[in-house]
């Protein structure tokens, strides 16, 4: 098997234009694998679609398939304009929680950034949730998948691992969440990191900023119609999240290397 490896803002992923196999979770799980694999958070299959330009269908490093990733979406615009499959510098890209438009920024030949509109983010009232013999609360958000958005006074400093992990697999959230931790600097401007659902703590998460960037909007601690600089681990996206909701995500994307794996 071909794969391409990218990564927005470190967030990376295998790529690869093809059939989705039938043992695709043991797949996504041995070769995501750190120590024993290429390394990744996980695989995207890209292929055509009948109601889009492609399709992509990702898959965690633990095998789970996730409906959506934004930082990946941004990847697959960057693989099919590299590689010829395309000449549209405007997408159209179908994913498990419905059809995205993404625009492609291209410099000397190859795309270097993109813009996906993302869609219209679902906010819902903050919750409190007993994790351990701690109480933690967060504002949940739906952007095609579910996030749970804590404030925090020191993003840095987060308990990411040790609460994020157990706020993944809380009963709140039966098929599990995202789980951010935000702090917000100024009114355009915010620090996060992030457990994802099924990858653990990942560099970025282009739906966890946006997630996060609709939640301060919420809350009134940012403002609508105005960029947000999110600051990951792996970089900055700039969010953009409209009086309705609506949000569009702008980022790099960039291919790290091609390899060839015996499956």
């Amino acid at each position: 098997m071909h794969f391409t490896k990218m990564h927005g803002l470190g967030n990376d992923y295998l790529y690869v234009y093809g059939v989705v196999p039938p043992d695709v979770a043991e797949i996504s799980r041995r070769l995501s694998d750190r120590h024993f694999g290429a390394g990744s958070d996980g695989m995207i299959y890209i292929g055509p679609s009948t109601v889009a330009d492609f399709a992509m269908r990702i898959f965690n490093a633990d095998g789970s398939e996730a409906l959506m990733c934004g930082n990946g979406i941004r990847c697959v615009g960057k693989f099919v304009y590299d590689k010829g499959l395309t000449q549209k510098t405007a997408l159209r890209i179908e994913t498990l929680s419905g059809v995205k438009d993404v625009g492609l920024e291209v410099v000397d030949g190859y795309v270097t950034r993109a813009t996906v509109d993302m869609g219209k983010a679902e906010v819902r009232d903050a919750l409190e949730l007993e994790v351990g013999a701690t109480t933690v609360r967060g504002i949940p958000v739906s952007v095609g998948n579910p996030h749970f958005v804590v404030f925090v006074g020191d993003a840095q400093e987060s308990p990411v691992d040790s609460v994020g992990s157990r706020i993944e697999r809380h009963e709140a959230f039966p098929d599990g969440v995202n789980v951010e931790f935000a702090q917000v600097l100024s009114r355009d401007e915010i620090r996060m990191r992030v457990w994802e659902r099924g990858s653990g703590i990942t560099m970025a998460c282009g739906t966890g900023a946006c997630a996060t960037a609709a939640a301060a909007v919420a809350q009134g601690l940012c403002s609508a119609g105005r960029p947000i600089a999110v600051h990951l681990d792996g970089g900055d996206l700039h969010i953009r999240v409209r009086d309705d909701f609506a949000i569009t995500m702008t980022g790099t994307a960039t291919t790290v290397y091609e390899g060839d794996v015996e499956l």
